[in-house]
């Protein structure tokens, strides 16, 4: 259940993701932003181990991606939502 879990917990700093020759920091702020927007689209009711898997699965597919720094951010938000909801579709 969502209010078990804190979205503080799956942030990251710039040190957890990684080398990208001195764009770390934005990684890590893209990123987080991109937590919060996934956070909110998440149903109250879903189990702690789905929404695991889905927070994670952000940076399973980000991870190694120029898009997260390339990309238009809007871009990036519409992605998030999208594959937040195709998560959840997957689980229905």
């Amino acid at each position: 259940m969502k209010d078990m879990l804190h979205v503080q917990d799956f942030l990251v700093s710039l040190h957890d993701v990684g080398d990208w020759e001195g764009q770390e920091e934005q990684v890590a702020e893209n990123l987080n932003e991109l937590i919060h927007v996934a956070w909110q689209c998440l149903p109250e009711d879903l189990p702690c181990n789905e929404i695991e898997t889905i927070i994670n699965g952000i940076w399973q597919h980000l991870r190694g991606d120029t898009a997260i720094i390339e990309a238009d951010f809007d871009e990036l938000l519409d992605w998030v939502t999208q594959y937040v909801q195709s998560s959840l579709d997957d689980k229905a």
